[in-house]
């Protein structure tokens, strides 16, 4: 019997938690989905391309439950490798939060090739390539649950980041294309739209930019990761079990009516 199959029987109502998978989840957003799921119950898989997720702060037994696992997103091979490593360890992947990006900003007069096909390829083509690899199993099984990380910026726009807003947009239309064709197998596709979160991706802005942006939230400040990771854990629980193809803005209304 393969480590797959010995695992999968755990499954969401066996002992050891659901098989969680978050990619881009050693930093902001992306670990503090980690860690909630963690403090679920979840034995989790996340992925990075430079340094592990830490595990400073973790209890021990969640510490045990977590997989760091080396992958770039951009690289097919190594996306089908780290499913390989995550189903030997743990299973077939029961919940994907497909998290991994980059911003590569400038304006468009000044964006290069390089600059735009990176980003696209990174937080757009990226999550095609682990949704597709986690599907089969999830269709297989007929059940899953699938949450993409895009942003307000793709509903709103941003200058500086027509980039980054076309692959965020995109999330979207991926998301809700999916949720039709998998819908009846029992598997979920939401994405959850953060807009001003406190993460090193946003204080590279500087303070006046990020002053900026926050005047223009009618809650008047930025979101903390753990309340992005908050939406993405509820998208992913049962009493989500009904919500598919929905758009979950947690951006203090940034984007409300949109």
């Amino acid at each position: 019997m393969s480590a797959q199959e010995h695992a999968a029987p755990a499954g969401d109502d066996g002992p050891s938690g659901r098989v969680v998978l978050v990619t881009g989840g050693n930093r902001g957003i992306g670990l503090a989905c980690a860690r909630r799921f963690l403090a679920l119950g979840d034995r989790v898989a996340a992925t990075y391309r430079g340094s592990p997720p830490p595990v400073d702060g973790l209890p021990a037994d969640q510490a045990a439950r977590l997989l760091p696992v080396r992958c770039d997103v951009t690289r097919p091979d190594q996306v089908d490798a780290a499913f390989d490593e995550i189903e030997a360890a743990f299973g077939r992947v029961e919940v994907l939060v497909a998290n991994a990006g980059i911003t590569r900003d400038t304006l468009l007069l000044r964006m290069d090739e390089r600059a735009w096909q990176d980003v696209l390829d990174t937080n757009l083509t990226g999550a095609y390539r682990v949704v597709r690899r986690a599907l089969g199993p999830m269709v297989r099984a007929r059940r899953g649950r699938v949450v993409l990380m895009s942003s307000v910026v793709g509903m709103l726009g941003s200058a500086g980041q027509v980039n980054y807003a076309a692959a965020k947009a995109g999330m979207i239309g991926l998301a809700r294309s999916l949720a039709r064709e998998v819908g009846s197998r029992g598997i979920t596709v939401n994405v959850v739209a953060p807009g001003i979160v406190e993460t090193d991706m946003i204080a590279v802005l500087g303070d006046a930019r990020v002053e900026q942006l926050r005047s223009m939230v009618p809650l008047g400040r930025a979101a903390s990761a753990g309340e992005v990771a908050g939406a993405v854990a509820f998208l992913a629980s049962d009493d989500a079990a009904y919500i598919t193809g929905t758009v979950l803005a947690v951006d203090g209304g940034l984007a409300m009516g949109l």
